[in-house]
């Protein structure tokens, strides 16, 4: 294979790529399917960029070879070779497609191997994808379905093909309870995720509305970008409505069953529980403010019983703090943000009527 800039082909294709950038560079934002394989490790690469500041490139290349030489080469030779042979069509880059990406692709060659590369690499890859994002959001039609919180958004979200879960992508449920035990991505990983779904989602299903939940500007600590944020802030709303008592129980699942599910499955049963009981008490307190300290303590006292029956093998308390939550604190806020917004609503009603609709759009 030639090299390549079609970039759309890449993503759409999850086309199997390796990331020669420092281990640095890659933590801090790279794209989905793609695997590590650095030319040089950070520390090296840190001499190579000194050396080029104090001595100029040619110094810095000479720098580079003596670093990456003996044995150090072949081990870092043999990863690349294993990859290209896993993945024959793959393609390896860089930052910028150039010096180190084509010394990687020359010893490649030289070990029998012709393996291309992507021309402009991340970098050239990161602007498709960040122009990809505000030409969908600004073109294609999108639908909002909102709700208060415990209506089940996500589930009829994720019931229709045309649908991008913003959540999802953050992994992060979207509300000060949502952290998840793996943490999040970076906001770099974050948006080059939703490029790639919406790059994806535009190109299957051309003149339907993509449907998207309602979030706030932050899902957990990823932001979402201002083009979207701006062009959900004015799409046609479709309100899912649900009585109190099935969304204290759509909580409970999501926020106590699930998340302790998750907690103790990353950590062991006894670990597991302790971190999440830290994690609801953190997640209250986030709020205090916006609470009370009257309201806040109440609310922590509700929790700490909870958990001390939880812990003895009774969950069912969980509901009590979960239901003054929604009643008193989300409905209110909810109800208050309604007011200050205008939207275009399609149609409210039951989740059941709510998928019914959806599924014919």
């Amino acid at each position: 294979m030639a090299d390549t800039q079609d970039y759309a082909a890449l993503f759409l294709r999850d086309t199997p790529m390796f990331d020669t950038r420092a281990p640095q560079e890659y933590r801090k934002g790279s794209f989905p399917f793609v695997a590590s394989l650095p030319l040089m490790t950070d520390a090296e690469r840190a001499r190579v960029g000194t050396c080029y500041k104090r001595e100029g490139q040619q110094a810095a290349i000479e720098l580079g070879h003596r670093l990456v030489s003996g044995n150090t080469k072949k081990d870092r030779l043999q990863q690349w070779l294993d990859f290209a042979r896993a993945h024959p069509d793959g393609y390896l880059f860089c930052w910028r497609g150039g010096l180190r990406s084509q010394t990687v692709q020359q010893w490649l060659r030289e070990a029998g191997v012709d393996y291309p590369r992507v021309i402009g690499g991340y970098k050239a890859m990161r602007r498709f994808l960040i122009d990809t994002t505000e030409q969908v959001v600004t073109s294609h039609p999108l639908c909002v379905i909102a709700g208060r919180t415990g209506c089940a958004k996500t589930d009829l979200l994720n019931a229709r093909p045309n649908s991008i879960d913003l959540e999802a992508l953050a992994h992060h449920r979207g509300s000060t309870f949502g952290r998840r035990p793996a943490g999040q991505p970076s906001q770099i990983d974050f948006e080059n995720r939703l490029g790639i779904a919406l790059l994806r989602a535009n190109h299957a299903f051309a003149g339907r509305p993509l449907l998207l939940e309602d979030e706030s500007l932050l899902i957990g600590r990823c932001a979402l970008p201002t083009a979207l944020r701006q062009t959900m802030a004015t799409a046609p709303r479709v309100m899912v409505e649900r009585p109190l008592e099935e969304r204290v129980e759509h909580s409970f699942r999501n926020y106590i069953l699930h998340k302790l599910d998750e907690w103790q499955a990353a950590q062991g049963e006894e670990q597991g529980f302790l971190s999440f009981a830290g994690d609801l008490r953190q997640s209250l307190a986030r709020i205090h403010r916006r609470l009370g300290g009257q309201r806040y303590q109440a609310l922590s006292a509700q929790l700490e019983a909870a958990l001390v029956a939880h812990q003895r093998g009774d969950n069912s308390g969980h509901r009590a703090w979960i239901r003054v939550l929604l009643r008193d604190y989300y409905d209110p806020m909810y109800d208050y943000q309604l007011r200050q917004q205008r939207h275009e609503v399609l149609m409210r009603g039951a989740p059941a009527a709510v998928a019914e609709y959806l599924a014919s759009l």
